[in-house]
């Protein structure tokens, strides 16, 4: 057994050597201080001795990996989550602080699974941010907010819509503080559940209609469904790591980084 003795100061564990351990001393031959070790070392592995700290290169490593993880001081964690449907569909995306809303609007869509095939505007203290070319009235433009100033003034949530038709409205939440990572390049992907609902299913009703209807082979509009969707739709299906690469491509991140 492994007993901590100033672990945190660096100094060397202290062992707990048990009785057969202590026994091996007495069947050593006399001879040189190296071969006294070696001939200890292989008496101990052969009688399943050997102290825990010998060999676990794993768990070493796994404590290295950590030990490397940062907090970066210049980025964000938001957490974007879609109303209105249990369980929920969310991720957790860590962006630079000097991310504008414009960009934001494309990291959502990427990482959400959107098309970006409609209108869409930010709502922010009551004020409505779009992208001008689309031309929605008293929208200011979303290019020329930041996150960080939004963070700074003290704004922690906001809403975004997307396809005021089908009416996908997503909670943004500023989170206190972004998980440590690895990274060395943003905006990545680091957590997330389930599968984006279908571009024009019709908002949230359609989309519970649609999933009704898929369940059950017996429903009059399985078949037709099925044909509209064109493919297989599983809701539950959702990978943080295809996410993270997508979303890596789209802003030309240059190597996928590790996130922990």
């Amino acid at each position: 057994m492994i007993i901590s003795s100033g672990a945190d100061r660096g100094t060397i564990p202290v062992l707990d050597v048990p009785e057969r351990q202590q026994d091996i001393a007495g069947r050593l031959p006399k001879c040189t201080a190296v071969r006294r070790l070696a001939t200890c070392r292989s008496l101990m592995k052969a009688t399943g001795c050997m102290p825990a700290m010998v060999g676990n290169k794993e768990a070493v490593m796994a404590r290295a990996a950590v030990q490397k993880q940062t907090v970066d001081p210049h980025v964000l964690s938001l957490k974007v989550t879609l109303r209105h449907i249990r369980p929920p569909i969310w991720r957790r995306i860590v962006v630079p602080r000097d991310m504008t809303l414009a960009d934001l609007h494309r990291a959502i869509q990427v990482v959400m699974g959107w098309e970006d095939a409609h209108l869409h505007a930010f709502t922010v203290g009551g004020r409505q941010y779009s992208d001008p070319q689309m031309g929605l009235e008293d929208a200011a433009n979303e290019a020329r907010v930041t996150l960080d100033s939004l963070a700074r003034s003290g704004m922690t949530r906001f809403t975004y819509t997307y396809d005021f038709g089908d009416d996908w409205e997503h909670d943004i939440l500023i989170e206190k503080r972004p998980p440590a990572t690895t990274a060395n390049a943003y905006p990545i992907c680091v957590a997330g559940k389930r599968n984006c609902p279908p571009e024009d299913c019709g908002g949230i009703w359609g989309y519970e209609e649609l999933l009704a209807a898929l369940a059950d082979r017996d429903n009059p509009e399985h078949a037709e469904r099925l044909e509209w969707l064109g493919e297989a739709f599983d809701p539950e299906d959702f990978s943080v790591a295809s996410a993270d690469v997508v979303l890596g491509a789209a802003f030309g991140r240059p190597t996928p980084p590790a996130t922990g």
